[in-house]
């Protein structure tokens, strides 16, 4: 069986990746983008979503949404390992 979940795919001006799991949807605050995760399949903000990250709105060039399989995530995680070791 299949299993999908949400990946926001976020390029920075350094020209580095980041695949963020676990997260639902995402929104500037000022300075900041902010990105949280709701707790159901629900891609909205409210009262009871969950910061996850933020990053400095300025260092960001685009943000992706992506639907994937749990065999996508896996390889897209172990390209960031694989980034972030060098």
């Amino acid at each position: 069986m299949m299993i999908s979940m949400t990946i926001f795919e976020i390029e920075f001006t350094t020209g580095s990746l980041l695949h963020l799991e676990g997260a639902d949807a995402y929104q500037p605050e000022g300075a900041m983008t902010t990105f949280f995760a709701s707790g159901s399949s629900r891609s909205t903000i409210d009262s009871w979503s969950t910061r996850i990250a933020s990053y400095r709105t300025a260092d960001i060039l685009s943000v992706q949404r992506v639907d994937a399989s749990v065999g996508v995530i896996d390889v897209a995680a172990s390209e960031l390992v694989g980034a972030l070791a060098a």
